[in-house]
Formats: C-alpha cells, sequence, structure tokens
C-alpha cells in the first residue's frame, strides 16, 4: 500500500512538477480565450486595444484576451467574417461598405461565413482638410476643391473613406492623388495637390503625420460652409467642431470636422450577460483606460452616449449585439426603432 501511494505522488509530481498547487481547477479550464485582432503595431487602435485587453484580463478572469495586429482594421473585419478572429476593430464606415456591398468591401460577401455585429464604441475620429494658407481666402467651402487634385488619405484607410464619403454627399468631384503619407506636406507647397486630409482621434489628437505636415509647411484648415454642414447633416452625417489649437497651425479657432465610429467588437460567439458584463466593466473603469490612452476620453466623459451615438450611425449597416442593446436599455438610451436591428442566431 505505501509503495502504491509513492507512486501516486511520483506520478503527481512528473505531471504538476511545480507543485500540488499549480493543478489546474475547473475554474481555470474553463477560461474562454478571444483573439482579438486590432490594426497595427504602432497604429492608435492597436495601442488603444492593449490598454483595453490589459484591464479586461485582470477584471475578467474568466476571459484570455490576446491582441493580434493585423494591416488595418479592414483586415479585421474581413478576418473576424471569415473565421480568423474572434474580435475586431470595426469602423462605422466599414459596416456600411460591407452592408451595400460597395467599396473596399465589393464583392467580399461570397467570402463570409458569418456577419459581424456592433458590441462596444471606443471613440470617434474626425476627418476634414488642410489647404496651403496662402490660398485660405479663396475657398468658401470645400465644393471649391470640385476638379482640384486631394490626397483624401491612402487608398484603404478608413478615414479616407469617411472623407470620401463627405465630400461625395456634396458633391465636390476632386481628382484624387495618391502620396506617401510623408509627402502631403511637400506635395501641397509645389502645388501638386490643393489639399489633404486631416483628422484627430477623440477630438483631441491629430494623427502625428498630420501635425507634421501642418508644421512642414503653410496649411490651414479648410472648413465646410455653413450650407455644407447643413446638407452634411440633412444626409446623416454628424459634424463636430474641434478647438483649432489641436491642430498645429490651423489658424482658425474651430475646425469642423466629420466623425465616425470606431469599436472593439465581438460576434454572438460571446453571450449577451458576458458582453453586457464587459461593457459595465468599462464604464467602471473608464477613467483608468483614459489615462492609459487618450483615445478612450470619450468614454471616460460619456461612456452611454458614445454608444448611442456609435448604434445611431450604424444600426443600418450592421446589427446590435444584445448585449449592447441590453446595457443601451438599462441606460434609458435605447431606441425602440432599433429592436429589429438586435442580433439573434
Amino acid at each position: 500500500m505505501k509503495h502504491r501511494l509513492m507512486a501516486v505522488i511520483a506520478g503527481l509530481l512528473i505531471a504538476f512538477p511545480l507543485g500540488l498547487s499549480q493543478i489546474p481547477t475547473a475554474e481555470a479550464q474553463q477560461v474562454k480565450q478571444i483573439r482579438w485582432a486590432t490594426s497595427a503595431v504602432g497604429s492608435a487602435g492597436h495601442r488603444a486595444k492593449v490598454a483595453l485587453m490589459a484591464m479586461l484580463n485582470r477584471e475578467m478572469p474568466d476571459y484570455s484576451i490576446t491582441v493580434l495586429p493585423t494591416p488595418g482594421a479592414l483586415a479585421t473585419v474581413r478576418g473576424y467574417a471569415t473565421n480568423q478572429f474572434d474580435g475586431y476593430y470595426g469602423a462605422d464606415i466599414a459596416f456600411r461598405e460591407l452592408a451595400t456591398d460597395s467599396g473596399r468591401f465589393r464583392g467580399f460577401a461570397a467570402q463570409m461565413q458569418r456577419e459581424p455585429v456592433q458590441s462596444f464604441w471606443a471613440y470617434t475620429m474626425e476627418v476634414g482638410l488642410g489647404v496651403r494658407a496662402a490660398d485660405r481666402e479663396r475657398y468658401s467651402g470645400w465644393g471649391d476643391l470640385r476638379g482640384r487634385p486631394v490626397f483624401s488619405g491612402p487608398a484603404p484607410w478608413d478615414v479616407r473613406a469617411q472623407l470620401e464619403r463627405a465630400m461625395e454627399t456634396l458633391e465636390v468631384g476632386h481628382r484624387y492623388v495618391e502620396l506617401d503619407l510623408g509627402l502631403a506636406a511637400s506635395s501641397l507647397a509645389e502645388r501638386n495637390i490643393d489639399a489633404f486630409i486631416i483628422y484627430s482621434t477623440g477630438e483631441s489628437n491629430p494623427a502625428p503625420w498630420v501635425n507634421e505636415a501642418m508644421t512642414a509647411t503653410d496649411v490651414a484648415a479648410l472648413n465646410p460652409s455653413e450650407a455644407e454642414i447643413a446638407k452634411l447633416r440633412a444626409a446623416g452625417l454628424d459634424v463636430v467642431e474641434v478647438d483649432g489649437s489641436v491642430f498645429r497651425n490651423a489658424r482658425v479657432d474651430k475646425v469642423v470636422l466629420v466623425p465616425f465610429f470606431y469599436g472593439f467588437h465581438v460576434g454572438l460567439e460571446v453571450p449577451e450577460e458576458d458582453v453586457y458584463r464587459m461593457l459595465m466593466t468599462i464604464e467602471a473603469n473608464a477613467a483608468e483606460l483614459a489615462q492609459s490612452d487618450s483615445a478612450f476620453r470619450q468614454i471616460a466623459a460619456d461612456m452611454v452616449g458614445i454608444q448611442r451615438r456609435g448604434v445611431a450611425a450604424s444600426v443600418d449597416s450592421v446589427k446590435v449585439h444584445p448585449g449592447l442593446a441590453r446595457y443601451l436599455r438599462e441606460k434609458g438610451a435605447w431606441d425602440d426603432a432599433w429592436n429589429d436591428r438586435i442580433a439573434s442566431r
């Protein structure tokens, strides 16, 4: 009997060499893995997702989140739809193109194995235009760029898709010029282009290359006219004013930009209760997230408002995770007109 007991103990030590306290518990074995894709290392999306992951892994120990960088947000939506990832980094403009089989998602529907849903909106990005400061007084609005060469951003990027959508709404039939980001300032100065995209995150943080370009040459923000602002809003596009000091040398007190929404989403594979709990956890820790990454300042200031605005901007294109619907209902921010847009299996 003694020899048999010693053999059992020896077997346990071989199986668990770090000690009996390390034997996996039933709870540990039930930890759910999420492979959450985001944009490239060094991007705003990757930086924000790492901060979010660290907090959620700590506060929700029944989940283990791994951040997977990809070439961009577009790749994460495609990857989720083709079963490569469990979570994705999706913008309302991308969901719109996916729903309408247009733009960067044209022809993609045949490859889809599951449909994305919206579950958490993290922050806005806001797009606008910069022109040569010397020419600023010649423009009364964006419409004066009709027929002119414009760098509206790298072809695959969501910021370009949103700016092109706004310009199309205003019937600004410009000539798109594709450039390396580092050439935007010199191209403007040399009159190879007459305008380029400027944009910020969370109404406070311009892209580094934008500020560098606005420092390297004399650039002024070009705001749409009052009539153009009204037309954008009538078409369902939001418009915000960002303090001119946010940008370097904007040369206006307020920069008028067109926002769109970015979120870190999961699908119906994550249950309603868990998404609801995730949203409550994010709300409770929003101030910490904002300290980790200023992109989260908007949810720290108004978590519910950002979720409601994100849903309103995208609900016609992508269905709402029932966990997000429950969260907004309990916060008194759900619109019953969205009831038929709640996702289900």
